[in-house]
């Protein structure tokens, strides 16, 4: 556990890296920062750190920067400040974003702009029909022992379906029992209702790689409809960020982001914590083509309705800020 002097130097560090992009030496950390301490001390403190972890030397006679544990220490302290519990953050742009767009679709579409002038972040606001979306029936046709049909007839009437290719050969009777199964499970629940309420029995039995790859087809299914895509702003923003002034960096990212699985599966976790606000930074995303960047993400509405904000930007992104915009975006949504 940090000393509270080391905390605070550690806080610094960051803020200073997130302001300026570039590495902070203890000289600098003393003339810009009321630490109380002289810099032999904020050296020491800054070589603890890097010992324990949380900050790194990129060249020998550069200063430090944050890693990924560094950012997380200084956004557990954010949070446990009660910052993402507040009220009313940017009750301004509540107030406009509302009185703006009466219609779902223009709020979310609004409401993705402002996160992305905001937070100079690229902006993510999922519909909820995304996540809430109840399936009636699956539908398995084999087209050869390689390949199948997947059909999915979702409870709004919505019919969408894939082509699926499997690695090994499958059975008729592999896949009537695959069909039997999933629909004994999925119908009448979305994907997310299922992964929530799993029993030990059912986590068994959808274990099986077959039917693994068929519930991923599904899902990328349910996604597929227009009125399911998720509004996003902010990539030129991303782009003006150092880290991607190279716009090969950001690729990588962007077409991960493009897989509807890798949205429902990341965003599903911030609406199952049931928490204000998910914070996921580089490596503590499942997909490792965002380990690059933070994730800031929050549910909003209830039930039904309940669909997921979102600001992804650099590791560096300023978390406080990103914070207020996902969570004034979120009582937008919300209706409160």
């Amino acid at each position: 556990m940090l000393s509270e002097r080391r905390q605070r130097v550690l806080r610094a560090l960051i803020e200073d890296y997130i302001e300026y992009a570039l590495p902070v030496g203890s000289r600098t950390l003393t003339e810009r920062h009321r630490l109380g301490v002289s810099p032999a001390t904020v050296r020491n403190d800054l070589s603890a750190l890097e010992d324990a972890g949380f900050i790194q030397q990129p060249h020998t006679s550069a200063g430090r920067v944050p890693t990924d544990a560094g950012y997380r220490t200084f956004v557990d302290e954010l949070l446990s400040s009660g910052l993402a519990e507040e009220e009313r953050p940017h009750q301004a742009m509540v107030d406009e974003l509302r009185a703006s767009a009466s219609e779902l679709d223009a709020l979310m579409e609004r409401t993705s702009a402002a996160l992305a002038r905001l937070t100079n972040c690229l902006s993510i606001v999922m519909a909820p029909s995304v996540l809430a979306g109840r399936i009636r029936q699956i539908t398995l046709v084999s087209l050869s022992p390689w390949q199948a049909i997947v059909i999915v007839v979702a409870e709004d009437g919505q019919v969408v379906n894939r082509t699926v290719t499997f690695a090994d050969e499958v059975s008729a009777d592999e896949l009537a029992g695959a069909q039997n199964l999933l629909n004994r499970v999925l119908a009448g629940h979305s994907a997310r209702d299922v992964r929530r309420s799993m029993d030990a029995g059912t986590v068994e039995a959808l274990s099986d790689p077959l039917v693994q790859l068929i519930i991923d087809e599904v899902i990328e299914c349910l996604g597929e409809s227009e009125s399911a895509r998720a509004h996003s702003l902010g990539v030129s923003a991303l782009l003006r960020q150092p880290e991607f002034s190279d716009s090969k960096a950001l690729l990588p990212v962007i077409e991960v982001l493009e897989d509807d699985r890798v949205l429902l599966n990341t965003f599903d976790e911030a609406a199952a914590e049931g928490g204000p606000v998910m914070v996921r930074i580089g490596h503590e995303n499942p997909a490792s083509e965002l380990a690059g960047v933070s994730i800031v993400a929050c549910p909003y509405g209830r039930g039904e309705s309940e669909g997921v904000v979102a600001v992804i930007g650099p590791t560096r992104m300023n978390y406080e800020r990103a914070i207020r915009a996902v969570r004034a975006a979120q009582c937008a949504l919300h209706g409160e």
